[in-house]
């Protein structure tokens, strides 16, 4: 669970390294798979029977417990929910924009608790503040924004209810968070995937299902770059195992690369057969040359597997990160945008750009040119090693991607994209007249002068 928009990029990436090296991959979105089946027809009759079943047995043991106020209204506005739900996830799809005059009414969603956020600009000093509460943020032609808005409002509605009434531990971009986030001990994460299943689980094991027989892969990897990923691909290496105990898995991502660099507990092994640390393009190939017969252990990098019942860390210092200019531009295939919902949850521009729009990812430069930062993980790879990419290699790629998704959006997911770089990108792009959008994150620095802050505007920065 990450975002709704947009793909994360780290399968995409692997996806473009082993494809060209002969490798057969397929690279699914467990978590969008999930929530589509969630927040659908289906979807909401399943929650409202799981309730329902809570409720009776409530009644049962005589422990009446007071409906939360999501829960209350869900079930008076059920039919209304069921009416509405597909649709408004095609709209935020951007499949059925003429939807939006029907949204904008205001007659057409259900309005439960998270609607009353309006109210908050009925208290806005205009005499049309009352009659039109959101008129400040989109005036009398922004319908499309508007009706994104009210109807980005009521998937968190629906996701209010499933929280309150069927799985506290889910949120639209994450689920058990808390299961791995500062946990000292692996019990609780494990004692919550040998338990009963909840709603989310199951549908969460049928998605898998589905996928698994579908593809029959011989190797499982799953990228966890947060903490509200870690029981999701658990759960997920989990039925793979069950499924066919002879299936590889293995983990990956951002949290493994900060939380797990001590890691200790071997119970871990029960789920993953290899977990590894940083860049994950030559320790994954390593890992498929071995499961392919060519070689053993010794020629793992920056892998942790249990030997003899204990972890080990296994690091080959013979064996090398690929460069940047031999990673290759990633490829999508198989994460279809037009499946994504473009959510428009803060009236705010900056933080809109996170939850909406399709954005491709890429990396100006591997790591941090800065490296002085005192709250940074600077010790780590993907910030102390820093390689930049050629100009006119990231742009091939851009266009290479652009060719493969029809979107002209990029994220470049740099933790401070180089002054030096976007400048010769910025450069770069006007020469080739490639045209697209694009944003990132930058230090406040000198070196971004207004001449240069204009260049990149004129390349496309937003």
């Amino acid at each position: 669970m990450t975002q709704l928009n947009t793909p994360y990029p780290a399968t995409a990436y692997l996806s473009g390294f082993l494809r060209p090296r002969g490798v057969d991959t397929v690279q699914v979105d467990v978590a969008l798979e999930l929530v589509l089946k969630l927040f659908s027809r289906d979807g909401l009759h399943r929650v409202r029977e799981e309730i329902l079943a809570k409720m009776a047995q409530s009644a049962r043991k005589r422990s009446k417990v007071p409906l939360p106020k999501s829960v209350e209204f869900f079930l008076a506005n059920f039919d209304a929910y069921l009416e509405t739900i597909e649709p408004a996830v095609r709209f935020l799809q951007g499949k059925d924009q003429s939807l939006s005059l029907r949204i904008v009414s205001r007659n057409f969603l259900p309005e439960g608790p998270q609607f009353a956020s309006l109210r908050q600009f009925e208290d806005l000093e205009d005499d049309e503040a009352e009659a039109d509460p959101l008129g400040w943020a989109f005036g009398n032609l922004g319908t499309h924004d508007r009706a994104k808005y009210l109807a980005s409002l009521l998937i968190n509605d629906v996701a209010g209810v499933i929280k309150d009434g069927v799985d506290a531990r889910f949120e639209v971009s994450r689920y058990g968070e808390s299961l791995a986030a500062s946990s000292p001990s692996f019990e609780p994460l494990n004692q919550d995937l040998l338990a009963e299943p909840t709603l989310i689980d199951r549908i969460l094991d049928e998605t898998t299902t589905e996928i698994l027989l579908k593809h029959r892969p011989d190797v499982v990897g799953l990228t966890v770059p947060f903490p509200g990923n870690v029981y999701g691909a658990f759960r997920i290496a989990m039925l793979a195992k069950r499924l066919d105990p002879s299936i590889k898995t293995l983990l990956g991502g951002g949290f493994v690369n900060t939380e797990l660099r001590s890691l200790s507990e071997p119970r871990v092994f029960d789920y993953f057969d290899f977990i590894v640390l940083d860049d994950g393009y030559r320790p994954l190939q390593n890992i498929l040359e071995m499961l392919q017969g060519h070689g053993g252990t010794e020629k793992l990098l920056r892998t942790y597997i249990r030997e003899d019942g204990k972890v080990v860390l296994k690091s080959n210092p013979r064996e090398h990160d690929i460069p940047q200019k031999d990673v290759g531009a990633p490829i999508y295939e198989g994460l279809d945008f037009g499946r994504y919902l473009s959510v428009f949850e803060m009236l705010n521009p900056m933080h809109r750009l996170w939850s909406d729009g399709r954005w491709n990812k890429l990396t100006v430069a591997h790591g941090c040119y800065w490296k002085k930062c005192t709250f940074c993980d600077i010790g780590l790879d993907y910030i102390g090693r820093y390689e930049p990419n050629a100009a006119d290699t990231l742009v091939d790629r851009i266009e290479q991607v652009m060719k493969e998704t029809g979107q002209s959006g990029f994220h470049f997911v740099d933790e401070a994209a180089p002054p030096a770089g976007l400048r010769a990108l910025s450069e770069a792009l006007i020469a080739r007249k490639t045209v697209i959008s694009w944003w990132g994150n930058v230090r406040f620095e000198k070196t971004f002068t207004p001449e240069l802050a204009r260049l990149m505007a004129r390349a496309g920065c937003v």
